[in-house]
């Protein structure tokens, strides 16, 4: 992988959408062929968005994870707007979508680390997505933020050196304050599933 230039990386402006659906018991056909159709309606239906700027990370089957939903969208663009009109599109004009009633979505915006600027999302590095992936909202507690920046700082990079043994998982670390009802949103990818059990 080429270098990676920070200041760059960090000057850009990417939003991120996490968006979690559930299927309507018995609003699809479930022959193969119908099945067959739905999935290319939608596949075309991406393609189309992402014609506009906006990249498709991944299409998750969280079936049996959570008992509300089916599957999740993990989407990015450079303008919150074009997330907003593929969210909206999805359900109002394709039929998986409109088979679908929306579970949980989320927004979080790239802005650079507050002490380690080349910490970057894997997906702003430009690394594949991994297989799976943990979508784990949070908020700090107060206490959190009445910490002297130093000590802040070393608890950060101790929390990091903690993980150097799973190079595989990729952090995806995005800012969510004002944007909902997190301040962080938290995605780590890997190639195996239990490998983000174990970090965790």
């Amino acid at each position: 992988m080429a270098r990676l230039d920070y200041d760059e990386l960090n000057a850009t402006i990417r939003y991120v959408m996490f968006s979690a659906f559930a299927v309507q018991p018995g609003a699809l056909d479930y022959d193969e062929e119908a099945r067959a159709a739905v999935v290319d309606e939608t596949a075309t239906f991406l393609k189309r968005h992402e014609d506009t700027g906006v990249v498709v990370r991944g299409i998750y089957d969280v079936a049996g994870m959570r008992a509300d939903a089916d599957f999740m969208f993990w989407t990015h663009a450079e303008r919150v707007e074009s997330l907003q009109a593929l969210y909206s599109d999805f359900r109002r004009t394709t039929t998986l979508g409109r088979a679908t009633r929306p579970v949980w979505s989320s927004v979080a915006l790239h802005r650079p680390a507050e002490f380690n600027k080349s910490h970057v999302p894997a997906f702003l590095a430009g690394e594949e997505p991994g297989n799976y992936v943990c979508v784990y909202p949070f908020v700090r507690s107060l206490d959190w933020y009445l910490l002297p920046d130093e000590e802040r700082r070393k608890m950060l990079a101790d929390h990091g050196m903690a993980a150097r043994g799973y190079k595989d998982v990729r952090a995806n670390t995005v800012p969510a304050f004002a944007l909902g009802d997190y301040e962080w949103i938290l995605a780590f990818e890997a190639p195996e599933l239990h490998r983000i059990v174990d970090l965790m």
